[in-house]
């Protein structure tokens, strides 16, 4: 249900246009997707009495008319694609364009109980250069099993450098992030306790500090869905399903899902206890795997909650 004298808008948000209209009229307006088109719809929002902008992200397109719309003094939900989909599925809405887009944005919009806090606009930029981190392990990845199908000594040569070339690269973009988290105290404390917990190394803390702010605040349950690692129920009458995992930030759960291989093997005792259990009940790996990293996350998120490092026993208890 909207909210009284709360007057919503949706923005359809393409790399060079951006496409509103109010919720309740057929009030339009379409402008560049730039600075001089974002004063032009906040002046035409404010005419028209809007509150709260709804867009759904699209690859990185929104983040300037988002900061602009929010520096404004407008409240702005940032709507996962899928959230649009499911309600233009529910209100049986089957044709699509720019302008009948941002009309089921902003009744989406509209519809919303609450808004999601803006958010720390350190980690805004820290996740950019995050991402290019990400690009260049993956880059790295491809290139190292390319080596494998070469024997040409030239090619082989050149691909060579090229990993050496990526690792340099990839060694100094971490540098830099790891100094921006640590110039700011209250980043650094928490890198500290996340980097505590028996298993989780460096790069891993670094992918929970920047994308997982919420860590401490919220309960296991919460943390485990946000990251998408918590299993759902697919039951109904006497059917009986497997639950799976399913959403959350897939970034995260890659990156805990790689720290869980080798910390349930090797180098936290308790995720080592926790896999070989599983698998002694017939358990999959890949289900082991994915416990471990639920519980490995788990741990995280109680470390920083009390503010103090990892402790073996009390963890192990």
């Amino acid at each position: 249900m909207a909210h009284i004298n709360m007057i919503a808008a949706g923005i359809d948000v393409g790399k060079a246009r951006l496409d509103a209209q109010v919720h309740g009229c057929a009030s339009r307006f379409g402008a560049a997707n730039g600075k001089a088109g974002y004063d032009k719809l906040i002046a035409w929002f404010k005419e028209q009495g809007v509150t709260r902008i709804g867009m759904e992200a699209s690859g990185g397109y929104e983040r300037g008319p988002a900061d602009a719309f929010r520096q404004a003094g407008f409240q702005v939900a940032l709507l996962q694609p899928r959230q649009v989909r499911a309600f233009a599925v529910y209100r049986l809405k089957r044709a699509k364009n720019d302008a009948i887009d941002a009309g089921l944005i902003a009744r989406c919009t509209a519809e919303l109980e609450s808004v999601r806090a803006p958010r720390d606009p350190r980690l805004a930029a820290m996740d950019e250069h995050l991402r290019l981190i990400e690009q260049i392990e993956a880059d790295q990845a491809r290139m190292k099993t390319r080596r494998e199908a070469y024997r040409t000594p030239r090619l082989q040569s050149w691909i060579a450098r090229e990993v050496a070339r990526l690792e340099r690269r990839l060694a100094a973009e971490l540098a830099l992030l790891t100094k921006a988290i640590l110039a700011h105290q209250d980043l650094a404390d928490r890198l500290q306790l996340i980097e505590s917990v028996e298993g989780v190394g460096r790069r891993t803390a670094i992918t929970l500090t920047i994308l997982m702010p919420e860590l401490g605040d919220i309960s296991r349950e919460a943390a485990a869905s946000l990251a998408g690692l918590a299993p759902f129920d697919d039951d109904s009458g006497k059917h009986k399903g497997q639950r799976k995992i399913a959403g959350g930030r897939s970034r995260v759960r890659r990156a805990l899902y790689a720290a869980a291989l080798p910390a349930s093997f090797r180098w936290n005792p308790s995720l080592v206890d926790l896999y070989k259990r599983l698998r002694d009940k017939g358990r999959p790996h890949k289900q082991a795997l994915v416990a471990c990293a639920r519980k490995l996350l788990i741990f995280i998120n109680t470390v920083v909650a009390r503010g103090s490092a990892w402790e073996k026993q009390a963890a192990r208890g």
